[in-house]
């Protein structure tokens, strides 16, 4: 299966929790593991790092999210040109059975 191939389906392979950590990577800048954990708990309520960390690495190992390092004790993450496409794949795909103000 090509890159490509693998990006279409992306957004559908992952689980709910991946998708909403990818929007808050999407809608930040360069934030690390420690700032999404504590935007996304805003929303979903407190996340633990046995639950935040393995879904960051899944979205990185996917090729949606890139890692790199801020500091020797903390990384930054950020959405790579296949996450954006991703992400606007799946917004084309949800503008087809809602759409909102019309």
């Amino acid at each position: 299966m090509g890159t490509n191939d693998r990006s279409e389906n992306a957004m559908f392979e992952l689980t709910g929790f991946q998708r909403d950590l990818l929007y808050v990577i999407a809608g930040s800048d360069q934030p690390s593991g420690q700032e999404i954990k504590e935007r996304i708990g805003k929303d979903v309520g407190e996340v633990n790092h046995g639950r935040l960390y393995p879904n960051l690495d899944a979205l990185v190992e996917e090729g949606l999210v890139e890692k790199g390092q801020q500091d020797r004790r903390t990384n930054y993450y950020k959405i790579s040109e296949e996450g954006w496409q991703a992400i606007e794949r799946r917004r084309e795909w949800e503008d087809q059975y809602v759409s909102l103000g019309e």
